[in-house]
């Protein structure tokens, strides 16, 4: 099998954890700090090395477009006023990578929106990155998920340890050690009970498949909602295929998470040189004043 070269994200989701801000915009495109968020998600397969990117879009994602596209009166007007700096920034935007779009037209679910990027893909393997969750670690996870997946052919998905009481959040894996950070998957359950849950290990939203996972996509029965789910397909691959897991502990943001998308704010703007002082003096103003600290 040929190596991994295609990335899909899907940015079909309506967003409404974040009403009334994603009333009038994609969600992917709330600001973390100066870039959108499907920015991160973007820079991260083209620095693991993916420079062919299908973004699965759906109704009011036209902005996701403009934005990895050419402004040609916004770079003239930079580039008049000697904005040369902002210039550089507003371009790698649409330099970045050979994006694609597709649309979604009916929302019927992740893996539906997978499914999607069927004829784009063909028959190659790829990886699905997923924009709620965004990894801030120099791609490190999904290039050792793409090692994963040349050392032994095989589809493979990423793997975090959650408190016990948040594993009903997330698909959990029920998994068996091979090597350091790599699990064979046994079994997956969406959404279990804490108490039926059969491990701390949650699916995160970063996959790397073979072409098989279209063919368990397609005879794949509704759920709940009419939708296809990403998990169930997967169940099936592990029947057929094998699934392995490459587990992580940091660099994640779940950024569908109001709380988390904060934090990836803050965190990110301490991570600038020219923000870190004054935010930093901000966070500790704000914490006296509310009395949170003496």
């Amino acid at each position: 099998m040929t190596g991994v070269r295609k990335a899909v994200i899907p940015a079909a989701g309506l967003g409404t954890r974040f009403l009334p801000a994603t009333k009038s915009q994609p969600k992917e495109m709330l600001p973390i700090v100066d870039k959108p968020s499907i920015q991160y998600v973007v820079e991260e397969a083209v620095a693991a090395g993916l420079d062919d990117i299908l973004v699965i879009t759906g109704r009011g994602k036209q902005s996701i477009e403009d934005h990895f596209d050419r402004n040609f009166e916004l770079e003239h007007r930079l580039l008049e006023a000697g904005k040369h700096d902002l210039l550089k920034e507003v371009q790698s935007s649409s330099d970045i990578a050979e994006i694609h779009y597709v649309r979604q037209r009916d929302p019927l679910g992740l893996g539906h929106a997978v499914s999607v990027a069927r004829r784009h893909v063909g028959d190659e393997p790829f990886a699905v990155l997923l924009g709620d969750d965004v990894m801030v670690d120099d791609a490190a996870l999904l290039r050792s998920m793409l090692d994963a997946f040349s050392d032994h052919d095989t589809s493979v998905i990423a793997l975090m340890e959650v408190a016990p009481e948040e594993i009903s959040s997330y698909g959990c894996a029920e998994a068996e050690p091979i090597a350091p950070d790599l699990v064979r998957v046994r079994s997956l359950v969406e959404k279990p009970p804490v108490a039926e849950a059969p491990s701390n290990l949650a699916v995160i939203g970063r996959y790397v498949f073979t072409p098989a996972i279209f063919d368990a996509l397609e005879g794949l029965e509704p759920g709940a909602g009419g939708e296809l789910q990403l998990t169930d397909a997967i169940a099936a691959l592990i029947e057929t295929d094998g699934v392995l897991g490459r587990t992580f502990e940091e660099g994640r943001y779940d950024v569908g998470n109001k709380v988390d998308f904060l934090r990836a704010n803050l965190e990110l703007a301490l991570d600038r040189p020219e923000l870190s002082t004054e935010v930093a003096a901000m966070l500790v103003d704000t914490a006296r004043r509310r009395g949170l600290i003496g």
